[in-house]
């Protein structure tokens, strides 16, 4: 009985396995990966601190063709004061009203407002278009 060996490749034609290259490329995966994992994160400190005031709509209220309340949530470092533009959408999210709104400052991080807007049309939705500190 005998055992067959496989075949070796010609060492000519594809060259001849480097010793330690799989090291090296694990080392360098992780490499890549700490790299890409700082980055990510350089770049969401740099974005808060770009924009460190976040508004959201909590609720809203249509209270006629002609107005809608809404009230909305500002969290930003405690002593700021920015101006919050709030806007109302008709049913097709065209802009149908629009108020900017003095916020803060306020002790905690986060405080609640409620405005009405007036609206050249039904209002059917609620946005807080952005905010910017005083």
């Amino acid at each position: 009985m005998s055992t067959a060996q496989p075949p070796t490749p010609p060492v000519d034609r594809y060259g001849r396995p480097a010793r330690g290259s799989s090291r090296l490329a694990k080392v360098a995966v992780v490499v890549a990966l700490a790299v890409a994992v700082a980055l990510a994160a350089w770049f969401a400190v740099a974005q808060y601190q770009r924009s460190p005031i976040q508004a959201d709509v909590v609720s809203f209220r249509v209270t006629s063709a002609e107005e809608i309340e809404i009230d909305f949530q500002v969290s930003m470092r405690p002593g700021t004061t920015a101006v919050c533009t709030v806007g109302a959408l008709s049913e097709s999210f065209a802009e149908v009203g629009s108020l900017r709104v003095p916020v803060g400052p306020s002790d905690s991080g986060a405080a609640r407002y409620s405005v009405t807007v007036r609206t050249s049309q039904k209002a059917d939705a609620a946005v807080v278009d952005g905010c910017v500190a005083d």
